[in-house]
């Protein structure tokens, strides 16, 4: 596939994986994207994944039409994109390889690698020259490993962005970009707004007419709506109006009361959308959460504290700097309530949280009494 006339896609499908880090669900597989600038000297943009190393030198060889690469750029040493630099050198023992200094370093953790005069440590802003294509190196430390750069194509205004602007699903299947671009982002990026956010400034000086991650879609079109989603995501700032409501139950009691919140709000024309911890996918839990501008959290008290899965999800949202929200509890207990006052406590480290004045205690089992108290949480949080 020509991404540019120059520029050539050289990556992999994974309908292999069903746990992309080990944790993330991918229903339509991940992508593994590499890509082969041919100019007077040849550059391979980063490997992929160990399980597809075969496929992937096959379609670089094919990307590079009979030439030998000059040099392979390595954007960042997770091992889904840096698996195979050993295989490439084996196969292309004259090649270079251009990374920061700080991937040579992981190179060395990771493969024993000593590359000597084979490496070429680059600078932040500086350059590699090709031919009539130049790329300028953009360090991005923090998204999300320390060593990671970006590269920016001076000729084809193209931006390889490492990690960033990337989604889970395989190339082969077509689906909505946001939503998994966002479960993706928030998963994985999430906890370094600011370090996305100077990255983006950086973004902001350049002539962008394309963006290569090195996950999804390579994105040519409508380049603002990404750059906007991506500044939203990365200042914590809420995508959309609407009320994320999050439970975990035991005996059902906790999850009427969740349900029953979510059909007066939907009533109230409110866009809502409910979780049960227990089974959902978290990720997904957390998406939602940093999509939408109000969170509701229902949890029955459990030793003394909260349920575990409420605790899982509560400690990913901190994990990812949640902030920026409106927050209503409901608790339930049978002799002793601590559900509302321990989440409450986790959530006060974060910034700019407001809770909700109407917290909802449930003693067992919902009464009337109970529902009009929710039907009052519901007028405050549609108001």
């Amino acid at each position: 596939m020509n991404v540019t006339k120059d520029i050539l896609y050289a990556g992999v499908n994974d309908h292999q994986v069903d746990l992309f880090e080990g944790q993330y669900v991918v229903p339509n597989g991940m992508a593994y994207n590499s890509y082969v600038i041919l100019d007077e000297k040849t550059a391979v943009m980063d490997t992929v994944d160990a399980a597809f190393g075969k496929q992937w030198l096959e379609n670089v060889e094919k990307a590079l039409q009979g030439r030998r690469p000059d040099y392979l750029v390595i954007q960042h040493m997770e091992p889904d994109h840096s698996a195979n630099i050993p295989a490439f050198l084996e196969k292309y023992p004259e090649a270079r390889v251009a990374a920061t200094p700080a991937a040579f370093r992981m190179m060395n953790q990771f493969f024993g690698l000593e590359l000597g005069e084979q490496a070429v440590p680059v600078a932040n802003g500086g350059e590699l020259s090709l031919g009539e294509h130049t790329l300028q190196f953009i360090f991005a430390p923090m998204v999300h490993w320390p060593e990671v750069m970006l590269t920016y194509d001076k000729k084809d205004r193209v931006l390889f962005s490492a990690d960033g602007f990337g989604k889970f699903g395989a190339l082969d299947v077509e689906e909505e970009w946001a939503g998994e671009a966002r479960r993706y982002y928030f998963g994985i990026v999430g906890k370094y707004g600011i370090q996305v956010q100077n990255v983006l400034k950086k973004a902001a000086e350049l002539d962008i007419r394309m963006i290569c991650p090195l996950h999804g879609p390579v994105l040519s079109e409508n380049l603002e709506y990404y750059l906007n989603l991506y500044d939203t995501w990365s200042s914590y700032r809420a995508e959309e109006e609407g009320v994320t409501i999050a439970y975990g139950s035991i005996y059902g009691h906790t999850r009427e009361a969740a349900l029953y919140l979510a059909q007066i709000l939907e009533k109230k024309g409110v866009k809502t959308v409910v979780h049960d911890l227990a089974r959902t996918d978290l990720s997904r839990a957390v998406e939602d959460a940093f999509h939408y501008d109000r969170l509701v959290l229902a949890s029955n008290t459990y030793n003394a504290g909260i349920n575990p899965f409420m605790n899982d999800f509560i400690s990913r949202l901190l994990e990812r700097s949640y902030q920026k929200r409106r927050v209503a509890l409901i608790e339930n207990g049978s002799w002793g309530p601590m559900a509302a006052k321990t989440m409450k406590g986790l959530l006060e480290k974060s910034k700019d949280i407001v809770f909700a004045e109407n917290t909802v205690t449930i003693m067992s089992a919902m009464k009337q009494e109970d529902r009009e108290k929710l039907e009052a949480l519901a007028e405050e949080l549609a108001g």
